[in-house]
């Protein structure tokens, strides 16, 4: 049977094998769900941090704001 997923192999230590499989039981999902869902939120994350870098460099003094109206013409 094919899937839509990749799957791909990740190796971690004892320590996180144990944590990751404690938070899937206590959510009642597979232990790979759980990986998959914690993956996702480091990666939003990640996003995050970047799109606040871009923004916090355009944040100065000299920083011209425009209205809604201004940009969209509308």
């Amino acid at each position: 049977m094919s899937t839509a997923k990749t799957r791909i192999n990740v190796s971690v230590p004892e320590d996180v094998k144990n944590a990751l499989a404690d938070l899937a039981k206590r959510d009642q999902v597979p232990t790979a769900t759980k990986a998959q869902h914690l993956i996702e939120i480091g990666l939003e994350t990640e996003e995050d941090e970047a799109w606040d870098k871009i923004a916090s460099s355009r944040d100065n003094k000299n920083t011209v704001f425009h209205t809604h109206t201004e940009v969209f013409k509308s």
